[in-house]
């Protein structure tokens, strides 16, 4: 049920940052009838996938709480940021001095959530892709050998780590 109540909260947040009518004071037709119609299409979404049976921890991962937005997602969102300026040097350079590489990185987390949130943490990095994950291993493609240091050296591991309490 808390995955449930999570996902549409996500929606509904989601869902008045992007229409704007955060003055629900406001008289009118209109205006309630707009925010009926959003409360119904986040309902109407959260029904939908409850039926197609893709609720879980993965989808909603509430149980992680607050911290992969006050400790993980600024730091992935700098690495991300490096990343692209080191891809864009690549791509811009006369040489292009590509290294296309396929790298084995070994997760060190217990839970599939946390394999799965480095995996994907690790392709939101420009440069790498994450191609293939089995138990603890996962292959990645990387553009150059520098791009793959960061994969190799387990910083990311070792703060995926930290986000599900592990280590």
């Amino acid at each position: 049920m808390k995955y449930k109540v999570s996902i549409l909260l996500a929606l509904l947040a989601s869902w008045l940052v992007w229409s704007g009518h955060f003055q629900v004071w406001e008289a009118g037709f209109h205006h309630y009838f707009l925010l009926v119609l959003g409360l119904l299409s986040c309902l109407f979404c959260v029904w939908l996938a409850i039926r197609m049976k893709i609720v879980d921890e993965e989808g909603a991962p509430v149980q992680l709480g607050l911290r992969p937005f006050i400790a993980y997602f600024p730091w992935l969102l700098k690495e991300i940021v490096v990343s692209n300026i080191a891809v864009t040097k690549i791509i811009l350079s006369p040489s292009m001095k590509l290294q296309r590489m396929m790298v084995e990185v070994t997760a060190h987390q217990q839970t599939e959530l946390g394999r799965v949130i480095l995996a994907n943490s690790i392709t939101a990095t420009p440069g790498t892709i994450s191609v293939h994950m089995e138990e603890d291993k996962i292959q990645v493609h990387a553009l150059s050998f520098e791009g793959a240091e960061e994969d190799l050296s387990g910083n990311m591991d070792r703060r995926v780590c930290r986000l599900e309490k592990t280590k």
